[in-house]
């Protein structure tokens, strides 16, 4: 397949020049990246171990992982096995020299600005810069200025590509497979006996055939919740557990797929027979509230703007108590998971409340119900694009509350 007829190609080569260009604007004469969406954005390959990708002021990259997964690494970006090393915990491979030796030379008499990511993250696999490291690169690299500069990147990234996008359609396309293979196992009785580790398991067998690489979810993969867990914030971001589904009980599958570092996860509820009215009333604030949500999302609003009109909604029906206040989160290739725009809002490192939604964003519309007194709960994902209109939801599996008899 040709480059112009693949409809999940990045010029990863472009990507490169737009961040040496911004480079140049902050005058910064290297790039040494560490969170693992930079790694994603700048190598298109999945590096779960501890790595770091330096960028010169022109030319290619160069990345550096643990030696155990570096030629898997090599074979896997778009890079060439010339520029991905391997460190290793021995005198001058390990990767404070290793990384230091090869900046030096990058360097003119030794000596420059170098950009390094730092900052915090409530997401555990972030990868920003330790404090051990900085101290280390600092000692490593005398006569250089360690300065923070991922926003480079984060502003870079905040649009996606045709190839970015095309991504989550597809990785959202084999999450919908993954729901019907659920849905097929539970109806007409068939959840009797299963757990929720089963219906875990079932759904990422049915999504690894459909081409899934992994359940990215670093919360569990997959997350099922069932009975009085349900309420546990919307389910929370939990687990799987060994709990047996039971009749009468809510049910939340939220399930999660990875294609070509790109990110499918949606979430779908049920109610197992018998249902009583007050389960289906909260299955209906639910249902229209999170259908509100998707028709409100369009460029130009904010997160902001956005909560305070569902709070709104809900507080007129009589169950905000059950709302989580938050309606999002960012989403990008494998690793950026969290953050909606830039690092300016009011608490640093969070989401800002006033972001302006662009065209090109693509985020997560992310949804809790949660009443914890009754046992009961329901939760909505899904990859959203947003348009200057309106939003685009790209799993299409059905917006639905299903009773399970």
């Amino acid at each position: 397949m040709t480059i112009q007829n693949d409809p999940f190609f990045i010029d990863f080569q472009a990507r490169i020049r737009m961040i040496q260009s911004e480079m140049a604007k902050a005058n910064i004469d290297v790039y040494l990246g560490s969170r693992l969406r930079t790694l994603s954005w700048t190598l298109d390959a999945f590096c779960p171990w501890r790595s770091f990708v330096v960028i010169p002021p022109e030319g290619l990259p160069t990345a550096f992982t643990f030696v155990i997964d570096a030629a898997r690494v090599a074979d896997d970006s778009w890079l060439d096995e010339s520029n991905v090393f391997g460190f290793a915990p021995m005198g001058g491979q390990d990767q404070i020299e290793l990384i230091s030796d090869f900046i030096k030379d990058l360097l003119a008499g030794g000596r420059g600005r170098i950009g390094i990511e730092s900052g915090m993250s409530n997401y555990l696999p972030e990868g920003n810069l330790t404090h051990y490291e900085f101290e280390r690169f600092s000692a490593a690299l005398p006569g250089c200025e360690l300065v923070n500069a991922h926003t480079i990147v984060d502003k870079l990234s905040m649009i996606k590509d045709a190839g970015t996008i095309n991504r989550f359609r597809e990785a959202s396309r084999i999450v919908d497979i993954g729901h019907q293979a659920v849905f097929d196992a539970l109806k007409d009785g068939g959840y009797r006996g299963m757990t929720e580790t089963g219906i875990a398991g079932l759904a990422a067998f049915a999504m690894r055939r459909a081409g899934s690489e992994w359940e990215w979810s670093f919360t569990g993969g997959n997350e099922i919740a069932s009975g009085y867990r349900t309420g546990l914030t919307g389910g929370a971001c939990t687990p799987a557990s060994r709990r047996e589904i039971m009749a009468g009980e809510p049910l939340m599958v939220d399930i999660h797929a990875m294609f070509k570092l790109g990110l499918g996860d949606h979430s779908h509820n049920y109610l197992i027979a018998p249902v009583t009215d007050r389960q289906w009333w909260h299955a209906g604030n639910f249902l229209d509230i999170v259908r509100l949500t998707l028709k409100s999302y369009r460029a130009g609003i904010t997160p902001s703007e956005l909560a305070e009109k569902m709070m709104g909604f809900a507080d007129e029906r009589g169950f905000s108590d059950y709302m989580v206040p938050g309606f999002e989160h960012g989403i990008g290739l494998m690793g950026d998971e969290w953050r909606i725009g830039l690092n300016d809002g009011p608490f640093p490192y969070w989401t800002n409340p006033d972001h302006v939604y662009q065209a090109g964003e693509l985020l997560i519309c992310a949804m809790q119900y949660a009443c914890p007194e009754e046992g009961i709960g329901f939760r909505y994902e899904n990859p959203v694009v947003i348009h200057p209109d309106r939003c685009e939801p790209l799993s299409v599996f059905p917006l639905t509350v299903d009773e399970i008899k």
